[in-house]
């Protein structure tokens, strides 16, 4: 049986700042809430001398929106809030509610870890307050953080990576966060930390010396349990699948994705060149085999890794690709909205001529720059231009698979909302992926003879 995948715009906002982090509450009673962070790098005054110029300032702003994505003319975005903050490096939502309430933590340019409450005032519109904040340590930026509470763990926990190289596991409590570690883990910028949803005590990191590697909190930090240097390039990004044990997704500047066995470190499970480096991944919150990629100079893609998953060693197909951003893709992240399985007008889609090369060429120059500009690494041609071919960067062709894993189970569409954002046009996509059959086409009856 084939399948149908189509990508439809729903709504872009222009968030004025450089846009690099975007996530939905995850929580039920709160999965129409969606927070949006930016960072914006602004350069001192030209006319300062030597002894009173500092390092450039990093500004962002957090965005609060209600979400209803019923069929309609009307956009399903609505802003409810906007807070000025330090720039956002990263936020991710408590799975589980803290004092009934959902928690959404931030990572900042401060090298703080602030965490921000869900209230519902008396008018009923949702807003943020900052409740809690801990400090990392001086010069160092907050450049990721993870909750341990993926599969509903109580004992919560938060871990971070900053631009020292180091970790922080804090723990939160009734009014305190609370640091309770802290080492030295990477040579370099630290981009990315994560929780094993099915282990909290192990912590993995991946870092700009090209290294990913794993620690048990029940041991000394000051040694991992491996490294891997399977990555040619920074690992700038991991997620735990919170449904599938030992299964791990890891990202990286060299354009691929890794699928890893927690349970052997040595060799991935699969290897998916996606192109573009890859700043975020994603696994669905209920479908085990997709996983959201965010693929800086390539876009967004939708993975199926059921095959890798099974030790099928094979590249992951891609079954969608959101191309409609012209700048870095950052931020993604899918919703929990139940969607109707009708498709919904789209008066805001941006004209088929916003997708070609010529539109996305100007930006594809500035090659590997991290939200935080503290480098830039050129990947170019013999030419010295790089400019990526969507229809080769992809991994080959492939029947699109089922997407459940029975193959006894009848066959079901899926709609999923999903939000991205790109950080130098500053622009959050809200968007439909609809997966479904093909209808069978019925034979034409034959014209009866006279």
């Amino acid at each position: 049986m084939g399948w149908q995948s189509r990508t439809r715009t729903l709504q872009v906002f222009d968030t004025e700042l450089s846009a690099d982090t975007v996530e939905w509450c995850p929580l039920p009673q709160w999965s129409h809430v969606l927070a949006c962070g930016t960072y914006q790098l602004q350069k001192g005054d030209d006319k300062q001398t030597a002894e009173d110029s500092t390092a450039p300032s990093r500004i962002g702003r957090l965005y609060l929106f209600h979400c209803n994505p019923q069929p309609s003319f009307i956009p399903p975005l609505t802003e409810t809030q906007r807070i000025d903050t330090p720039a956002i490096l990263d936020l991710k939502w408590c799975h589980v509610p803290i004092s009934e309430r959902p928690l959404l933590g931030m990572a900042t340019a401060s090298g703080e870890i602030q965490l921000y409450k869900l209230m519902e005032p008396q008018q009923g519109t949702c807003g943020l307050e900052c409740e809690l904040r801990a400090e990392l340590g001086p010069d160092r930026l907050a450049l990721s953080l993870d909750w341990s509470t993926g599969r509903g763990e109580s004992d919560v926990r938060v871990v971070s990576s900053d631009s020292a190289g180091s970790l922080t596991v804090l723990s939160l409590g009734e009014a305190s966060l609370t640091a309770l570690c802290q080492w030295k883990a990477h040579d370099f910028e630290a981009w990315i930390s994560a929780f094993s949803y099915w282990d909290t005590q192990i912590v993995y990191s991946g870092g700009d010396d090209c290294k990913l590697k794993g620690w048990d909190l029940r041991m000394a930090p000051s040694s991992p349990t491996f490294t891997s240097k399977r990555h040619t390039m920074g690992v700038c990004s991991i997620h735990s699948n919170p449904h599938r044990e030992h299964i791990l997704a890891t990202g990286s500047y060299d354009e691929n994705v890794l699928l890893w066995d927690g349970r052997n470190m040595k060799q991935p499970l699969s290897e998916t060149a996606v192109g573009g480096g890859v700043w975020r991944l994603k696994w669905h919150p209920s479908q085990e085999h997709l996983l959201l990629a965010a693929c800086m100079h390539n876009d967004f893609h939708i993975l199926h890794c059921q095959k890798a998953m099974e030790g099928q060693d094979a590249p992951c197909p891609v079954l969608a690709s959101y191309i409609l951003h012209n700048s870095l893709a950052y931020g993604a992240d899918w919703s929990r909205l139940p969607l109707s399985n009708s498709m919904p007008p789209s008066p805001q889609e941006p004209p088929q001529t916003s997708i070609g090369l010529t539109q996305s060429a100007g930006h594809l120059r500035i090659q590997y720059e991290s939200p935080t500009a503290s480098f830039d690494t050129s990947l170019e041609d013999d030419l010295g231009q790089y400019i990526p071919d969507h229809t080769c960067l992809l991994p080959e062709k492939s029947p699109v698979p089922d997407p459940f894993t029975s193959p006894d189970r009848d066959a079901q569409s899926l709609s999923c909302l999903m939000a991205t954002c790109s950080f130098y046009d500053h622009m959050m996509h809200v968007w439909r992926w609809d997966w479904s059959p093909e209808k069978e086409k019925m034979p034409s009856e034959p014209t009866p003879s006279s």
